[in-house]
């Protein structure tokens, strides 16, 4: 399985599966490899439960797998697993920067310049 954008590869996956549950109860989940990649996808993109593409089975199927995990310790297993092994050259570091309109900086210079003002004709009175 050649593995896309955000999902597991083969190798990764090996490291993966022993860690997962096997439920006993109930009908055996069909891709349990691509619930996780449906988990690993939404983390890393953002986006909503709801729109899951349908390559990783139905958004609730997921989000039922992602619950039952989180509350038995088996994705934060996961993601110490393979965190271990990385040398942190694949970090990355996100800055984001919003520009301001110009009246945005300059109202609040106006109204110290008046206080200043006010401030130093007040104690020129006195």
């Amino acid at each position: 399985m050649k593995a896309r954008r955000y999902e597991l590869t083969d190798k990764e996956w090996e490291l993966v599966q022993p860690l997962i549950p096997i439920s006993h109860t109930g009908r055996p989940q069909k891709d349990i490899r691509a619930h996780l990649n449906g988990i690993l996808w939404l983390a890393r993109s953002g986006a909503r439960w709801s729109d899951l593409p349908a390559r990783f089975g139905p958004h609730q199927t997921v989000y039922s797998c992602f619950c039952r995990w989180r509350d038995d310790g088996t994705l934060k297993k996961i993601f110490e697993l393979c965190a271990a092994p990385g040398t942190g050259t694949e970090l990355s570091m996100d800055s984001t920067s919003i520009k301001a309109s110009v009246q945005a900086g300059r109202g609040i210079r106006k109204r110290a310049k008046l206080r200043h003002q006010a401030a130093s004709a007040k104690h020129a009175e006195v």
